[in-house]
């Protein structure tokens, strides 16, 4: 196969790869925010700022409930291992955002909570969070942002109700 002919250009445009690096970028500037939050507790800000504190430890911040969570459902929900988990929770335990507690529906589970410092963590969150939509809105007008916001939850949705089906192109696999 001449490899003149193949046109290639969609690995580069495709939507997986496009919602890819849009989340990679929002995360980014989320935690540049977060690094400049005064609600921030200082010293999260500071490691913030010297890039110690990543996407991966967002993921805690994103998917940690008030009222906490076993570590296996944490790390059901950002879906990354329990192992990869207990490694950002054991990293997050030490700058204070979160603590172990002992779990009221079983004494022998424990529950990752927030503490005090990781509610303000948590707080400065939302609000770079709110700041990075705001500066989407603003790049690609509110009308497109509206749109985009609006498919991106249907179809996360779609993926939860139920798996998406591949149906072969029409006669594929058929006998003539």
């Amino acid at each position: 196969m001449n490899s003149e002919a193949v046109d290639d250009r969609w690995r580069q445009a495709h939507l997986g790869r496009l919602m890819g690096h849009a989340m990679r970028r929002f995360d980014e500037r989320v935690l540049q925010l977060m690094a400049a939050s005064e609600q921030a507790p200082l010293a999260l800000a500071n490691l913030a700022a010297r890039d110690k504190v990543g996407a991966a430890h967002i993921h805690i911040t994103r998917h940690l409930p008030l009222e906490g969570a076993r570590l296996t459902e944490l790390a059901q929900w950002a879906g990354m291992s329990k192992q990869a988990m207990g490694d950002l929770v054991d990293q997050c335990e030490a700058w204070g955002i979160v603590a172990r507690a002992s779990d009221p529906r079983d004494a022998r589970a424990r529950r990752i909570v927030f503490t005090p410092a990781g509610l303000d963590w948590l707080r400065a969150f939302r609000d770079a969070v709110a700041q990075a939509e705001d500066e989407f809105r603003a790049a690609v007008g509110k009308e497109v942002a509206t749109v985009v916001a609006l498919g991106l939850e249907v179809y996360a949705e779609g993926a939860r109700a139920a798996p998406i089906r591949v149906t072969p192109a029409y006669g594929a696999g058929r006998s003539s």
